[in-house]
C-alpha cells in the first residue's frame, strides 16, 4: 500500500552512510525532524560490528551506550536496515526473522535472489515494509545487459513484477525507471522509492567537480520531478551531509529539499 498523508520532510529518506558512531549521532540528532527515514546501510552497520569486536575491553561499555543512544535517537519507526539480502531462500528467511524482531520500518532485499527468497521474506518481515532493490543506480545500460541480460527499464519492470506479485511493499529503483512503473495500473498500489535524486544545487558544473557521484546520470532527476511523476519515497544523502557552502549545513540543505517537494506536491 502506498503511503498516504506523508509531509513533505517524512518523504526524505537519508542514507546513515558514516563509520563513525559519534558522526552518525550528529547526523541524526539534527535530522531526525527534517527527514523521513534514516537509512543504515552497509558501511554503518559493518563498521560498527568491527568497532564492537575490535574496541579496548575498557572502553567497550561505553561505545555500546553509544551505539544504544543512537538506536535511541533514530527509533525503530525511522529506521530502514539497508541489508539487501540476496542469498538462497532459506537463509533469506533466517536472516529476516532475526531482523524482523527490531520492529524497524523498512528492510530490503534483491529482487535477484529470486521469486522464492521474496515470499519467504514476505512471509517473515513482521511489521516492516519490505522493499525489492531491482537495478542498482550506478550500473549504466551495456553493464546491465552484460548481468542481467536486458537494458536497466525492462530488468526493472521484470523485477517490480515479481516483488509486487508476491506481495512485497515497495521497489527500490531509479527516478526514471520509477516513472516508467507508474505508467502501469499493476504497480498503483506498490511504494517508489528512488536513489540518484538530485536537487539542483547538485548539478552545476562546479559541484560536480568537487564531489565525486559514482550513479548513473541518466538515471537521476530531481525532487520535485520525482514526486511530480508519482515517485513516493526519495533517497538523498550527499546533497543533504555534504552540501555546496552556499546552501548552509545538512539542516539548511534539508529544508530546502523539503520546500522543493511541498512547491512539487
Amino acid at each position: 500500500m502506498r503511503p498516504e498523508g506523508l509531509k513533505p520532510h517524512e518523504r526524505i529518506i537519508l542514507p546513515l552512510d558514516v563509520s563513525n558512531i559519534d558522526t552518525a549521532i550528529g547526523l541524526a540528532n539534527q535530522l531526525k525532524n527534517h527527514v523521513g527515514v534514516f537509512k543504515i546501510g552497509f558501511e554503518a552497520i559493518y563498521s560498527t560490528m568491527v568497532d564492537l569486536v575490535l574496541h579496548p575491553e575498557q572502553l567497550l561499555i561505553q561505545y555500546v551506550r553509544k551505539v544504544r543512544m543512537l538506536c535511541g535517537i533514530i527509533g525503530p519507526k525511522q529506521a530502514f536496515l539497508d541489508v539487501k539480502l540476496a542469498d538462497i531462500p532459506n537463509t533469506v528467511e533466517k536472516a529476516m526473522k532475526a531482523l524482523s524482531r527490531l520492529g524497524v520500518k523498512m528492510i530490503n532485499m534483491h529482487a535477484s535472489a529470486g521469486i522464492e527468497a521474496i515470499k519467504v521474506a514476505v512471509a517473515n518481515k513482521g511489521i516492516a515494509e519490505l522493499f525489492g532493490v531491482t537495478v542498482l543506480t550506478s550500473i549504466k545500460g551495456d553493464e546491465c545487459e552484460s548481468i542481467f541480460g536486458d537494458i536497466p527499464d525492462n530488468k526493472v519492470w521484470q523485477f517490480a513484477e515479481m516483488l509486487s506479485s508476491c506481495g512485497a511493499d515497495g521497489v527500490i529503483c531509479a527516478p526514471k525507471e520509477g516513472l516508467m512503473l507508474r505508467e502501469y495500473s499493476k504497480f498503483d498500489e506498490i511504494t517508489i522509492a528512488t536513489p540518484n535524486i538530485r536537487p539542483w544545487y547538485s548539478l552545476t558544473p562546479e559541484e560536480k567537480e568537487r564531489v565525486k557521484d559514482d550513479q548513473d546520470p541518466k538515471r537521476q532527476m530531481t525532487p520535485a520531478n520525482a514526486v511530480k511523476s508519482g515517485i513516493d519515497m526519495l533517497v538523498i544523502g550527499r546533497p543533504i551531509t555534504d552540501p555546496p557552502s552556499g546552501i548552509g549545513g545538512p539542516v539548511e540543505a534539508a529544508k530546502l529539499i523539503a520546500k522543493e517537494i511541498e512547491e512539487a506536491l
